[in-house]
């Protein structure tokens, strides 16, 4: 077969031809909310064709469009530009996901999108059979049938994307038809007899695949089952359609009965039988069995099989897979061995080389049974004589050698042919660098749909389709690990009685995981240990302390503090686990573990008990984590007051010099940020006292809202301690961040009650940044909740105590939130000067947070145009300073703002972006604000019904959270002489 290069792939990569995915330079992308990924599937689909904006619209929400849907469609296409086009300047116009009259499209190369590889694959394979070039056209199908990855467009949502899913899957099953077509073509009767039985099954009426299972049948010997499945469907066809067979099928009915010599396809005779004779030993064929419910990998096995089939040119083609125990490499390997053996007519050699055991194979025992394989009665006793001896055998062969579980490269040296024309297919947990010019692969756990298909395979498609949810909950508890799937399948399909449910309960205890993914001598736990146990002394007290921390992934700074060493060291440490397999590094200077690898590591630290080391690391890495998230605050905020720590800190930690660097580095190791917390709140005082200190600080740049939850359980538990403790200074902390937290989840009295405790236990007249934060947090609550006469006195604490500690930009915050008391209370002109007076002094301090704050609040005690262009500013700085919540906020304004200059189509743009904002935040008094603004925008463009909508949903809001906007926002709806409102919950 003629070798043919394969194209480099293009930086951006999209793949419809199952979940819909996206890869920039090999790093995935996240496409956000399925209707976000529905916008970019349409345009997709398009080929790069203009998709008008009501055609956008009807893709996605059909004839039931939400009231914003337009703002919605803008805002999606924002984002998309974003993450297709990460480096574009914000005003340079986008050059991929372009806006072309009423609509947009999506220029890409061709070879971007996995569809139009498909097609290309599929008309290149035609012109192949045609041509009579029949093992090119089995491999063209092959690599484009490969690429499916799942059913096509899984979870997209909309009219449009179900029609493309029925078009595609009819396109699927189409080559389906051609690839068994041309695998009948080159002999491979045998090995396509299941997938035929598999496609009949899944489609019955399609005839030309029962006319292909019938031949296959027929050249396995297997003439009556052939005849069978025509009486079979002859049956169906009529009691279904009441129509007879059409004439490809009767004509192969025929053809069997007569015996007809053409359906016999002649076999070649081997070039090892044709040079040996008739007395030369059979050809080995020591390929185990090939799993009959083998999933997913399309792209992986079409690239593999690929370089296999063009095992051509000077040099033996050898090819390596290396991942994790447990991952599938054996089951791969095995899979790809089967779809190629026919291009190895001289055989396949294999051998489990016990490379993860304690006793690997010995290399000269291995060239032993192979030389026995290949005729050779009596092998020379050296490995080198017997190394010769089976390259010479080989030179003049066509074979394929399976070389499983290798421990590393000196291992496989020996085993390697020494000539092209044979190939080599080897399994590793480590990367097997050391063979020159060798095919490395790294081999991953499964894509959710692939574990779940896998899944459903063993346990029964019934039994998931009856609970999907809590499938997929399993799959995830295995970590999409082959293995783990397997084994949690095999269990629930042995127990009948058991629900999907009750495995997934079983699973959920991530203390028990382990325990419950073992079966007979299959265990997870079992086969991790191995990779354990041949890391050296060192590795494998860097493989337990590295998982002390719960974050997704660990920087190489943050490695180095938890393991009490230099970057170097840490660095060298981390690599050899990745080498191992037992860390994966997915970019330079990050590594993360695998969810079981973790859990087995977590395990072990239980296992040794060394808790003094533990917490000491946990310590050293809070000890580094503090004084970074201090650097940040002082490039974001420059010249702001600080908390006083109750930690005593040595290190400086990481220098962070502007504002972008700052905001970078939090916004990448906010999950690490948050698991350092609880790992520490969970040690004794100094950790715990460690954790407060993190934070206070973290919370003063902002908490983000989608962390709630955790931080809440977070600070419940240091709570507590502290409360045990009687540890005051702790505990005004503690409620300072719960009450901070729960002021931005829209928890407005949780959040009141929160600081009056946080007083409780400080002193009154201690100036402190504590007592200062504390009274103007609890002052804006209470504003908020329609208190303003109470809010007054602790604003103007805080702003006494922020000129006590000489703070100048803690006293523009405060005047600033005085305004909004003022205005609140009937002062309008106080107010106005009072909040210009705050933005002044932020002009004047170079603070950018500080600046976007008050000129927020000045633009909400204005009233009209006036109050525009500072809203705008203040959009355009939240927009900068990535700070989402208060860019909802600031467009919610804005557009209440517009609507009283009577510009009605930008208020409802700007309250449509609002809202989406909101909904992704799940903030509830933004979601508020925004409902409240775009229902008033619609009832003046004269769309009542939308308009109404969005006001009855702001008011439920506004008064589930008991605040005054209730009340204006019930007027409104009263004008429109609709049924009286539920009176607001006490």
């Amino acid at each position: 077969m003629e070798f043919r290069e394969t194209p480099q792939p293009p930086a951006l990569r999209f793949q419809v031809l199952g979940p819909v995915q996206a890869w920039l330079n090999g790093k995935p992308l996240s496409l956000g909310s399925p209707q976000q990924q529905a916008v970019l599937t349409t345009l997709l689909l398009h080929s790069g064709r203009p998709v008008t904006t009501q055609d956008l619209v009807d893709a996605l929400w059909g004839e039931r469009p939400p009231a914003q849907a337009v703002a919605a469609l803008r805002t999606y296409v924002s984002r998309l530009r974003t993450v297709i086009e990460p480096r574009r300047e914000v005003r340079r116009p986008a050059e991929l996901l372009v806006s072309v009259a009423d609509g947009y499209a999506l220029r890409i190369p061709g070879e971007a999108l996995d569809l139009a590889v498909f097609e290309r694959l599929s008309a290149e394979a035609a012109a192949a059979r045609s041509a009579g070039d029949k093992h090119e056209a089995h491999r063209l199908l092959t690599q484009a049938l490969d690429l499916f990855s799942g059913r096509p467009l899984t979870g997209i949502p909309g009219p449009y994307a179900d029609a493309q899913r029925l078009r595609l899957a009819e396109r699927q099953v189409a080559a389906a038809e051609e690839l068994c077509a041309a695998a009948l073509d080159v002999g491979l009767h045998a090995e396509i007899v299941g997938e035929l039985n598999s496609l009949t099954a899944e489609h019955p009426l399609r005839e030309r695949l029962r006319e292909l299972l019938m031949l296959a049948l027929y050249r396995c010997g297997r003439q009556a089952e052939a005849l069978g499945v025509y009486t079979d469907t002859r049956k169906l066809l009529i009691e279904e359609l009441g129509v007879e067979p059409g004439s490809g099928l009767s004509a192969m009915h025929t053809r069997i009965l007569a015996a007809d010599p053409t359906l016999t396809l002649p076999v070649a005779p081997t070039s090892s039988a044709r040079e040996e004779g008739p007395t030369a030993p059979p050809a080995p064929a020591q390929l185990p069995a090939d799993v009959s419910d083998f999933r997913g990998r399309g792209g992986l096995v079409s690239d593999l099989s690929t370089i296999l089939m063009n095992a051509t040119g000077q040099a033996v083609v050898v090819t390596s897979l290396a991942g994790i125990g447990g991952v599938g490499k054996t089951t791969l390997a095995v899979h790809v061995a089967h779809r190629v053996r026919a291009e190895f007519p001289d055989g396949q050699l294999y051998v489990d080389l016990r490379g993860a055991g304690a006793s690997p194979a010995d290399p000269v025992a291995v060239l032993g049974d192979f030389l026995h394989s290949l005729g050779v009665t009596e092998s020379p006793d050296s490995l080198d004589q017997r190394a010769a001896l089976y390259r010479s055998l080989l030179a003049s062969r066509r074979m394929l050698i399976l070389l499983d579980n290798a421990r590393d490269a000196e291992q496989l040296r020996p085993l390697i042919p020494g000539v092209s024309g044979c190939a080599v297919l080897a399994t590793s947990r480590s990367r097997l660098a050391g063979i020159p010019g060798a095919h490395l692969f790294d081999v991953e756990e499964l894509t959710p749909d692939e574990a779940l298909a896998l899944f459903s395979a063993i346990v029964g498609e019934q039994r998931v389709a009856a609970e999907p949810e809590a499938a997929m909950k399993v799959v995830t508890a295995c970590g999409f690990l082959p293995l783990a799937v397997r084994i949690a399948a095999a269990r629930l399909a042995s127990r009948p009685r058991w629900s999907v449910s009750d495995l997934a309960s079983r699973l959920a205890d991530q203390r028990r995981r382990l325990d419950e993914l073992q079966l007979g001598n299959l265990a997870v736990e079992t086969t991790i240990g191995l990779g354990y146990g041949q890391l050296s002394t060192d590795e494998a007290r860097a493989f337990r302390l590295l998982a002390l921390i719960d974050s997704p992934d660990i920087p190489l700074a943050a490695a180095a503090a938890l393991l009490g060493v230099d970057e170097y060291t840490a660095e060298d440490l981390a690599e050899a686990l990745v080498e191992a397999n037992m860390l994966e590094c997915f970019a330079p200077g990050r590594y993360r573990y695998h969810d079981l690898l973790r859990l087995y590591a977590q395990r072990q630290n239980e296992r040794i008990g060394d808790t003094e080391e533990q917490e000491r690391a946990v310590l050293r890495l809070l000890d580094l984590l503090i004084p970074t998230v201090r650097n940040a605050a002082r490039a974001i905020e420059p010249d702001d007051a600080e908390p006083e720590l109750l930690t005593t800190i040595s290190s400086t930690g990481i220098n962070l010099p502007t504002s972008g660097s700052a905001q970078d580095w939090l916004r990448t190791e906010g999950a690490l940020l948050l698991s350092a917390t609880a790992a520490a709140a969970s040690g004794r005082r100094a950790s715990q006292h460690a954790a407060i200190d993190l934070l206070i600080l973290l919370y003063g740049l902002g908490p983000d809202p989608t962390h709630g939850p955790q931080g809440r359980q977070i600070l419940e538990i240091v709570g507590r301690e502290a409360e045990r403790r009687s540890d005051r200074a702790a505990l005004a902390r503690v409620h300072l961040a719960l009450g901070t937290l729960q002021s931005v989840t829209s928890d407005f009295q949780g959040s009141e009650r929160s600081f009056r405790r946080s007083l409780d236990h400080q002193t009154p007249d201690e100036p402190t940044f504590l007592l200062l934060a504390t009274a103007n947090m609890l002052g804006v609550m209470l504003n908020v909740g329609n208190r303003p006469a109470e809010a007054l006195p602790f604003l103007e604490q805080a702003r006494a105590t922020s000129q006590a500690v000489d703070s100048p930009i803690l006293e523009a915050r405060v005047v600033s939130n005085i305004a909004r008391v003022q205005h609140r209370l009937g002062m309008t002109e106080t107010a106005i000067r009072s909040a210009e007076d705050g933005v002044a002094a932020a002009r004047a301090s170079k603070n950018g947070p500080l600046l976007a704050q008050t000129l927020y609040q000045l633009g909400v005690v204005l009233s009209g145009i006036e109050a525009v262009p500072h809203l705008r500013e203040a959009h355009r700085l939240y927009q900068s300073q990535r700070n989402p919540l208060w860019e909802g906020y600031t467009l919610a304004r804005l557009a209440s703002a517009l609507l009283v200059s009577e510009q009605h189509t930008e208020a409802a743009e700007a309250a449509g972006e609002s809202l989406a904002i909101a909904q992704e935040l799940d903030s509830a008094f933004c979601q508020g604000l925004a409902n409240a603004a775009l229902g008033e925008a619609l009832l003046a463009l004269a769309q009542p019904a939308r308009g109404l909508a969005c006001l009855q949903e702001a008011h439920a809001i506004f008064t589930r959270l008991g605040v005054p906007e209730a009340s204006p926002v019930a007027d409104l709806i009263s004008q429109q002489h609709t049924e009286p409102l539920s009176p607001p919950a006490p």
